[in-house]
């Protein structure tokens, strides 16, 4: 099923307009950027003027032609392979990333994977899966990505921060979701993460931020709209009545990790149509 399926509301528009270089020349470094959520920041940020790492797990020939996608905006941009919740290959990745782009302005610590079961058939494997990518390899990006930043300080010519670090989290940070235990867990430790790692390098003139999607039409989540009996469904949870797209998450994202937020610290963004907001009690619950 292709992207005709919008809602009831069949005169929808999803906004088009084109990102503002608002960073040009910054270094960026996306993780999990080969495909959804991740490759659209890639592309924003590109749009945006910066140069980007892709890194990636799996499928590097994607990753590959999404780097040839970035070049075309007349930025630098290279692939690097790398779990990031392994703490030597995301070390290694930062290595290679200063080493060719000298330094790095702009961390989006986006990779992440769901496994879902019920609580009491969830194996230990399954748990520790998901919060070792989900919420250990952000906080291990995070670091190298800080050392990088304290290091160099502020160069005003870039930015008014010495860096900036978005964390991409979810609606479930704070909405409940059974049957992923897991996967909600790791969202609501990548908000307190955030929020402390904020509180601890704020006096650094360093910005830490997440970005927390609801519903938004990538591949991992192909079976809650591929189908118009599903979107409906979808539909009963999302006041503004449309799918999320991955160019909403990425428009924010750069936007984010721009000198015109500067002055937003400590915060999640929910990019979620409305979510958050329980529609179920729109009509009293």
């Amino acid at each position: 099923m292709t992207n005709e399926i919008k809602s009831e509301l069949p005169d929808i528009e999803i906004p088009t307009s084109r990102t503002p270089r608002i960073l040009p020349g910054q270094k960026a470094l996306v993780t999990g950027a080969n495909s959804g959520i991740g490759k659209g920041i890639a592309l924003e940020l590109a749009k945006a003027g910066a140069d980007v790492v892709v890194n990636y797990v799996v499928n590097p020939d994607t990753a590959e032609a999404l780097v040839e996608d970035l070049k075309k905006e007349g930025v630098n941009a290279f692939t690097f392979k790398a779990d990031v919740s392994s703490e030597d290959e995301v070390i290694q990745m930062f290595g290679e990333m200063f080493k060719r782009f000298g330094t790095i302005d702009i961390l989006i610590n986006n990779a992440g994977l769901q496994r879902d079961s019920p609580i009491e058939t969830m194996t230990l494997e399954q748990w520790n899966k998901v919060i070792s990518i989900n919420l250990t390899g952000q906080f291990l990006c995070a670091r190298e990505a800080i050392k990088e930043f304290k290091r160099r300080g502020v160069k005003k010519e870039i930015s008014c921060a010495a860096g900036k670090i978005i964390h991409i989290s979810s609606v479930h940070e704070v909405i409940p979701w059974a049957g992923h235990a897991n996967y909600a867990a790791s969202k609501g430790g990548i908000m307190m993460l955030m929020k402390t790692i904020a509180q601890e390098v704020a006096p650094y003139r360093i910005r830490v931020n997440s970005i927390s999607p609801g519903a938004i039409r990538t591949p991992i989540n192909t079976k809650v709209w591929s189908t118009q009996e599903a979107y409906d469904k979808l539909m009963e949870l999302i006041p503004y009545r449309r799918i999320g797209e991955v160019d909403d998450v990425g428009r924010v994202a750069a936007w984010l990790a721009s000198d015109q937020a500067d002055y937003i610290n400590g915060t999640s963004i929910y990019v979620d149509g409305g979510m958050t907001l329980y529609p179920g009690f729109a009509t009293g619950g």
